[in-house]
């Protein structure tokens, strides 16, 4: 009876460290995937500061800022800010 008890005890053993080892492994492929996940969000860059002053770099300028506004890109009060900041650069 004791030989039985002991292979029992073996196994049990033996079942435990590949539970952990497994658990090991998708905590593992986890932090994994969380690292692809961060490396992966889009990053967005700050509008283009307005340029020196300049009659045709102020008229391009406004012109970018109101096909970004026509496109979705830039809201009203972002498009009005920028406008501002370009012909407040004169």
């Amino acid at each position: 009876m004791v030989g039985g008890v002991a292979a029992a005890a073996h196994h049990a053993g033996k079942r435990s460290a590949e539970n952990q080892a497994a658990e090991q492994a998708q905590d593992a492929q986890l932090a994994d995937l969380q690292a692809q996940q961060q490396y992966a969000q889009p990053q967005y860059a700050p509008p283009p500061p307005a340029p020196a002053a300049g009659g045709t770099d102020m008229v391009a300028e406004l012109t970018s800022l109101k096909g970004l506004l026509d496109s979705g890109v830039l809201t009203q009060a972002e498009f009005d800010a920028q406008k501002q900041k370009v012909l407040n650069a004169r």
